[in-house]
């Protein structure tokens, strides 16, 4: 298995799972959050409908 972001070797252990998997490093797993953060990946579909409501002036 490759790792998405740098394309280098995954190795998966059922013994000794990763909590990084699929990546290959700490690394890779922050440039890929930080991609997705950035808006640079996007889910396929229509724009969800976002509500904003004001708070309660109580």
């Amino acid at each position: 298995m490759r790792c998405p972001t740098c394309r280098g070797p995954v190795v998966r252990d059922p013994a000794r799972p990763s909590k990084l998997f699929p990546f290959c490093s700490e690394r890779c797993h922050l440039v890929d959050l930080g991609r997705w953060l950035g808006e640079e990946f996007r889910i396929p579909g229509p724009p969800a409908d976002v509500v904003v409501q004001a708070p309660d002036e109580d």
